[in-house]
């Protein structure tokens, strides 16, 4: 049976504390619902946060990297994608996701949630980002759902996932 996948991106060294705050107990909360866990996967970041999390609950996680070394995952991504393709790495984590979570906001980010709903992918934004959330409300209209918090996201992620 084929395992729900998460993709959680998020920006990388322009992180907040917050947001690294946020990825952690996501990561924990995804891999406590047996979802595995996706995202750009290098060792910086909401990409590095989210992996330990899942890693912390026993959860399955996957980075896809933009390079092509796998030296630069995270010690918490158990399969790393090398793709020697930089950014555009960005359509091979939304493709591969069933649903696409936004853990803080950056252009990669930004870039991954356009992705996303170009290719009709439910977005959970999760964080205080109102500019960001204002103009992807108006592009992907009910495709895009806005959390305050990672348990948020979780309860969002079951209904979206569950239709």
């Amino acid at each position: 049976m084929r395992r729900t996948i998460v993709g959680v991106m998020g920006p990388g060294a322009g992180a907040s504390q917050k947001d690294l705050e946020h990825g952690r107990r996501l990561g924990a909360l995804l891999a406590q619902q047996g979802w595995v866990v996706l995202c750009g996967g290098r060792s910086a970041g909401v990409m590095d946060a989210v992996c330990r999390g899942a890693k912390e609950a026993g959860g399955l996680t996957v980075g896809v990297l933009p390079g092509d070394d796998p030296g630069g995952a995270s010690e918490a991504v158990d399969i790393a994608i090398v793709t020697g393709m930089g950014n555009a790495r960005n359509a091979i984590n939304v493709l591969s996701s069933d649903l696409v979570v936004a853990c803080g906001m950056g252009a990669g980010t930004a870039s991954e949630i356009a992705l996303a709903l170009k290719s009709d992918k439910d977005v959970i934004i999760l964080g205080d980002h109102p500019e960001a959330i204002a103009f992807f409300r108006a592009v992907g209209k009910e495709r895009v759902t806005v959390a305050r918090d990672p348990d948020e996201v979780i309860a969002g992620a079951r209904r979206l996932l569950g239709r």
